[in-house]
């Protein structure tokens, strides 16, 4: 197979062991074992008027972390969702700092290491925005120690992943919701309304993008001057991922890196893939392709991942087989309309509205229709999250639609990097390439 970076012809072999292919990660994964304190440990039953208290599993900053931003919002929110925040845990000291500066924690509740935060039995949900790597192994633990979890996207970092966390968080009967806000969009569900009630027919196929223009280079954070070993735990951020001398910009700036991200795959496209899944019906991805590159020669020299990106899925499911087709760019942030076609209607979609056009051949069965629809969806996808952990009902972006989506999401990484189509049996759970 051709490497898409270099252009050189890299074996299999080679590819798994340096670029952490997904039977790789998995093994190295399963090295982290939960430690026996929280091996097994049954969650606090919370009644509708208990309060709830959070841990906060990475804070970061406001624009390197969604930690920091769930803090300061929920802060304000303690009230209202009947909420604490009791914990948090980095593994640099100055995010650590910069997280105290506003919002008071006990030194006995401020932790260095995940794990004994997850100990903590003062703590019954967790969020969880560590770099992607991490998200599977804090959260398997986090289930099997008892707690609830928010866990921002994506759901892991590899395919086989996926499944370990959907049953940690089933066995142990935990509420997991992924912090993919759109899922909380009303217009979303008023459009999966509108499919099951006929209104575009038998359902075809979808188009969405997330495109934006950083002309500094996507994800470029800025570098903390005075950071590096002596205050950052470098073999901790590392994890399940190869080892490496320490490298500031891998620190801050992680999203450009495999060992550690696939870049729009994984930090964009899940903004689209939750909720129009969600809209279009649960299914599997049966046929993924995916193409694009580097194609700003800055890209080349300051980053693993691709700047453009396209992906193709076939998905199966109970309302039948329908294919989605997503863009997305960090070089030019004119992007693709949301649609949904269908047989017989069409449905575009924008920040407050939905517009219903029958198909010419159908106009005498279907109405044209005009929805305005949307608001606030961050706020109500936290608030969704708190009165799941309380009614123990399945929240917004729960575990089934984010298993699909995960899925979908890490065959979309091995097609691009492969350069194959990846073909998905969801009878036998088997992955092979076309």
């Amino acid at each position: 197979m051709e490497d898409q970076r270099s252009g050189q012809n890299v074996t299999r072999r080679t590819f798994i062991k340096t670029a952490g292919a997904a039977a790789a990660a998995a093994t190295a994964a399963s090295a982290w074992k939960p430690s026996p304190a929280f091996a097994l440990a049954p969650g606090r039953v919370i009644g509708a008027n208990d309060r709830i208290n959070v841990g906060y599993i990475g804070v970061g900053r406001h624009a390197t972390g969604r930690g920091l931003y769930h803090l300061t919002q929920l802060a304000g929110k303690k009230q209202e969702y009947n909420i604490e925040n009791v914990a948090l845990c980095d593994i640099y000291d100055g995010y650590i700092d910069n997280a105290r500066k506003n919002h008071k924690f006990a030194d006995s509740k401020v932790y260095r290491d995940y794990r004994k935060l997850l100990e903590d039995k003062d703590v019954d949900a967790v969020f969880i925005s560590t770099p992607e790597h991490w998200h599977a192994i804090q959260s398997i633990e986090a289930a099997e120690a008892g707690k609830d979890i928010y866990v921002e996207k994506p759901m892991t970092r590899y395919f086989e992943e996926t499944f370990k966390v959907r049953d940690a968080v089933v066995k142990n009967k935990r509420i997991l919701q992924v912090g993919s806000q759109g899922c909380s969009d009303p217009k979303w569900s008023k459009a999966g309304e509108m499919i099951d009630a006929g209104k575009i027919g038998m359902i075809l196929w979808a188009q969405a993008s997330y495109c934006r223009n950083n002309p500094g280079g996507e994800w470029n954070y800025g570098i903390d001057q005075g950071a590096g070993p002596q205050n950052i735990d470098w073999q901790a951020f590392l994890g399940p991922a190869p080892k490496r001398p320490f490298d500031a910009d891998r620190f801050f700036r992680w999203r450009k890196y495999w060992d550690y991200s696939t870049g729009i795959v994984s930090d964009l496209f899940p903004h689209r893939f939750h909720p129009i899944m969600k809209a279009m019906g649960l299914a599997w991805p049966v046929r993924v392709t995916s193409n694009g590159g580097q194609y700003n020669p800055r890209s080349k020299k300051d980053r693993d991942v691709a700047d453009t990106v396209f992906v193709t899925v076939d998905f199966l499911g109970p309302k039948g087989p329908f294919t989605l087709v997503l863009a997305g760019c960090t070089e030019n942030e004119y992007g693709l309309e949301d649609v949904i076609r269908g047989q017989k209607g069409t449905l575009l979609i924008s920040n407050n509205k939905i517009e219903l056009r029958p198909q010419r051949a159908f106009a005498d069965e279907i109405d044209p229709e005009t929805v305005t629809i949307g608001g606030e969806f961050i706020e109500p996808h936290h608030k969704n999250f708190f009165d799941c952990i309380r009614s123990r009902q399945a929240p917004n972006c729960d575990i089934e639609l984010a298993t699909r989506v995960q899925a979908t999401i890490a065959l979309a990484e091995r097609a691009y990097r492969e350069n194959k189509t990846m073909l998905f049996d969801p009878a036998t759970m088997k992955v092979k390439a076309g």
